[in-house]
């Protein structure tokens, strides 16, 4: 070791080693420390830059009436729920389907047009089943004769039955009295009850004329869901508005493959037949049959419960703000 003598380097040595013992005695002796708490860390500023988010999915919007022309009644109508979103739109899994056709004088057959076409009813009663519905049955009160002989002669029952569907006899036990809260001239009135339990009821009128309304439309077609309409006749167009506001239906399909253009509604005679081929369908029962109206070169205002119906706030009956989809099939 050069520059150190060996006695400097074992003095030293002793001395460092006695100043270790001693400060482990006094580390032992001192009292215990406090735990020191490590500061959290400062998050950054906020950032004034705005951030990205995702946009809200937009809601898928339909046409307020679709207007399907120049197919086979079933193909019209399948296109027509299509292009409103799908049966699934208005019906659920496991709904109770009531369907409302027009079932006319058990004498007529569906090519007089004074009933609803068997296939165009079928055809509905299939989607619905399709979409899940638990239950579907089709009724209506037919006039002229008995429903028995009204729904097998008009050819509805077996349509509907081979398509899955039930056809009921209403029961005259089943009307109840019901109120009418937003009626202008009735506030109570006979309706079916099964009609009113139903979870979605679907309106099927054929489109034709009427000696009473001018038209015998979707709002007119309500009246077979009552008792007594005889009595009904009085004020006619008021209280179908007012019926309209209580029998609502999820969707009305106007039948317009053959439509009667005189001598309705029970017909009688093929010369006062149309065959237009035209099925009209939407959720707004006035918009459908203002729609309807112009088949018979006529206006919603030649109709006037339609006005009158639009007036209650039941739908709109102004073409001109409603958005339709008219389409050819095969075109």
């Amino acid at each position: 070791m050069s520059g150190i003598s060996r006695r400097d380097f074992l003095r030293g040595a002793v001395i460092g080693l006695g100043a270790l013992v001693a400060a482990r005695f006094l580390s032992a002796c001192a009292p215990p420390q406090a735990a020191v708490k490590t500061p959290a860390p400062t998050p950054p500023p906020a950032s004034t830059t705005p951030q990205k988010t995702e946009p809200e999915p937009a809601a898928t919007s339909y046409p307020d009436l679709i207007v399907v022309k120049g197919g086979e009644p079933e193909a019209m109508v399948s296109k027509a729920v299509e292009l409103l979103g799908g049966m699934g739109r208005f019906v659920k899994k496991g709904d109770n389907v009531i369907i409302k056709p027009n079932i006319g004088p058990s004498v007529r057959a569906y090519e007089y047009a004074a009933t609803t076409n068997p296939w165009v009813v079928a055809a509905v009663v299939r989607l619905c089943l399709e979409a899940g519905a638990g239950r579907v049955r089709v009724m209506d009160k037919p006039f002229g004769g008995s429903p028995e002989d009204g729904y097998a002669r008009s050819g509805i029952k077996e349509q509907v039955e081979r398509a899955g569907g039930e056809m009921e006899i209403m029961s005259r036990f089943k009307f109840v009295s019901t109120d009418i809260p937003q009626g202008k001239d009735i506030k109570k009135w006979d309706i079916y009850e099964d009609i009113l339990k139903a979870d979605v009821l679907i309106n099927v009128p054929i489109a034709k004329q009427h000696g009473a309304t001018h038209l015998t439309l979707g709002l007119k077609n309500l009246m077979g869901t009552i008792n007594n309409a005889q009595l009904f006749h009085i004020n006619l167009h008021q209280r179908i508005a007012d019926l309209a506001s209580r029998v609502r239906p999820a969707l009305t399909i106007i039948d317009a493959v053959r439509i009667l253009v005189a001598n309705g509604p029970t017909g009688g005679n093929l010369k006062d037949v149309r065959k237009l081929d035209t099925i009209i369908a939407g959720a707004d029962i006035v918009a459908a049959d203002s729609y309807a109206t112009s088949l018979f070169g006529m206006n919603p205002e030649d109709v006037p419960h339609i006005g009158l119906a639009a007036s209650m706030g039941l739908g709109n009956s102004d073409l001109s703000k409603i958005n339709i989809k008219e389409i050819t099939l095969g075109s």
